[in-house]
């Protein structure tokens, strides 16, 4: 890997965690001085390796540097020294060094432990996204601003405020006590789900699956797997959902960038490793006594994952949706259930649910009208793929359509 790959790539890997440590050492009041520390690390990185090329461990190089520039802020910034703890400054002055603790373990707690502050219901839950993303994920603004289909200035502002509340609320960077940890879990798990949901549908114009936002909201999902305290139903079940979406990435865009639907794709592309990591998240997932929304969708995912078209399958996925929407309506979930009730009872009687539901502003409403209608009343079928086809935003869903009215 040349230099030009490998500092884009650490920075990917390396900034958050160095990031979320220093955070979690100097607190969240100190939260950009953290973030400026990692970028100052690798601004370092890329002037030195430079000139005198790539050091034989880059990452024991970067957290050496992030040390040292951890401590060099703290001996000339005199405002954050006036506020930064008694025993640290003592630590500081006799010892000239900081204890900044960059072990896999610590990292990892550091992680988990702002993944919970950031999640805090002070702020937005767009906001919370937007923080994830940004020091748990080490993406940049512009890149934020692309997923949020918004500008910079507006991601920023927006990103500054809900830092604000976070530091004047005095949020601890800490995993909630074992009575907290309910409440609070369920609103670290929304931000994962919507980081997820991000990734699986972008509006960008250019791309409309981001696996680089699936994959992170994975990763987050995976640490709290791995911790104790966090190993909860809801989290294996929502690990075990995002395995089944994720499994048939590769069969979901076409070489030209198309969208290809349920029904087409190539199951050979699936990816059974996936399936299988998402059967056992879901196994572990029934050891609960309590039933979340993503032990249903991941149970609908995982009957998505077998392509025989049964009436049993649909059957399932039916009652799956009628259970989803008693715990948490949906218009979306409502849509997508009247597709299942069109394999299981027929497009006629599923036309009528569909359009009892009067989602005009969506152009997956009209996609679907468009589908149930095909051999109904082909007619009307065109009129609602040309309606759906004036509302869509991406080129990817202008092209599925499009195709769909050419073969009517």
């Amino acid at each position: 890997m040349t230099q030009e790959e490998l500092i884009p790539h650490l920075f990917r890997t390396e900034s958050r965690k160095i990031t979320a440590v220093l955070c979690k050492h100097f607190g969240m009041e100190h939260i950009e001085m953290a973030e400026d520390i990692a970028s100052e690390t690798f601004l370092s990185a890329l002037e030195t390796w430079t000139y005198k090329g790539i050091p034989n461990n880059p990452v024991a190089w970067l957290y050496a540097v992030a040390k040292n520039k951890a401590r060099n802020h703290t001996s000339r910034n005199n405002l954050f020294t006036e506020k930064i703890a008694p025993q640290i400054k003592r630590s500081i002055i006799d010892n000239n060094e900081m204890d900044i603790d960059l072990s896999d373990q610590n990292i990892t707690d550091s992680q988990l432990q702002m993944l919970f502050a950031i999640c805090h219901p002070s702020i937005s839950k767009e906001a919370q996204v937007g923080l994830a993303l940004r020091i748990l994920c080490g993406f940049g603004i512009e890149e934020i601003a692309t997923a949020f289909l918004t500008n910079k200035e507006t991601v920023s502002k927006r990103l500054q405020r809900a830092k604000e509340k976070l530091r004047v609320g005095k949020v601890s960077i800490v995993i909630p006590t074992d009575t907290e940890i309910g409440e609070r879990l369920e609103a670290v798990l929304t931000t994962i789900y919507l980081l997820y949901n991000e990734g699986y549908y972008s509006e960008s114009s250019d791309i409309v699956l981001r696996k680089d936002l699936c994959l992170e909201a994975m990763r987050l999902a995976y640490l709290l797997v791995e911790n104790e305290q966090t190993n909860q139903p809801a989290v294996n079940a929502l690990l075990a959902l995002m395995c089944f979406h994720s499994s048939r990435f590769e069969a979901r865009i076409s070489n030209n960038g198309e969208v290809v639907l349920y029904q087409d794709q190539d199951e050979t592309l699936w990816n059974d490793e996936l399936i299988a990591k998402g059967a056992y998240f879901l196994q572990q997932a029934s050891k609960g006594d309590q039933m979340s929304k993503y032990h249903l969708e991941a149970s609908i995912a995982y009957w998505h994952t077998i392509k025989a078209d049964t009436k049993e399958k649909w059957e399932n996925i039916l009652q799956l949706f009628n259970q989803l929407l008693q715990i948490e309506y949906s218009p979306v979930a409502a849509l997508n259930r009247t597709y299942a009730l069109s394999k299981v009872h027929g497009n006629e009687r599923a036309i009528v649910e569909a359009e009892k539901l009067g989602l005009t502003e969506n152009h997956f409403y009209f996609t679907l009208l468009g589908e149930l209608y095909k051999g109904v009343d082909n007619e009307k079928a065109k009129s609602n793929f040309q309606k759906a086809l004036a509302l869509a935003k991406t080129q990817s869903d202008k092209l599925t359509i499009q195709k769909q009215i050419e073969e009517l």
